[in-house]
Order: structure tokens, then sequence, then C-alpha cells
């Protein structure tokens, strides 16, 4: 029971993290991160109470890798193109 309140209360946390951080694209890639990390260890432990095969946690896993490598890029590029990786100079125009 307390575990269940532990993964929501990590789970929020992640979020207030996500929308308090406006000023650097890394800080938002680490929570969004820490957020998929969560639900990884929720959806396990609800997988392994009911005895339910683990196939959706490894397709889960492959998702999230992908949007991790996204990201990765996305910072990449933005850092490679602007100097920096602050929110603020990113323009939708120039892309």
């Amino acid at each position: 029971m307390y575990l269940e309140y532990l993964m929501l209360f990590n789970l929020f946390s992640g979020i207030i993290v996500f929308c308090s951080t406006f000023k650097h694209l890394l800080l938002s890639l680490l929570s969004l991160e820490y957020m998929a990390l969560t639900v990884f260890l929720f959806l396990f432990l609800v997988m392994l109470n009911y005895g339910m095969e683990f196939y959706f946690i490894l397709l889960f896993l492959v998702f999230t890798v992908c949007e991790g490598a996204l990201g990765l890029s996305i910072l990449v590029t933005l850092v490679r193109t602007q100097g920096n990786d602050y929110l603020s100079s990113i323009s939708v125009l120039m892309w």
C-alpha cells in the first residue's frame, strides 16, 4: 500500500519539476526520463502482483529509449546551432 503511494509521489514530483523547469532543455529531458522510470517501476510492480506477462514492460522500455534518444538528438542539434540549451533561444521560425 505504501509503495503505491511512494510511486505516485515520485510521479507527481517529476511532473512538478517538469512544469517548473522552463530554462534548460536538459533539465526538462531529465525530468521526463525520471517520470518514465517511475511509470516503469509502477508497471513492473502491478504486473508482478497480478502475475501477468512482462512483454508490455519490454515494449514500454523500447519506447522510453526511443524517446530519450530523440530528446538527446534535439539537445545536440540545439547546442550545435545555438551554442546553449536555453529554451528561450528556441524560435519556431528558425526551424
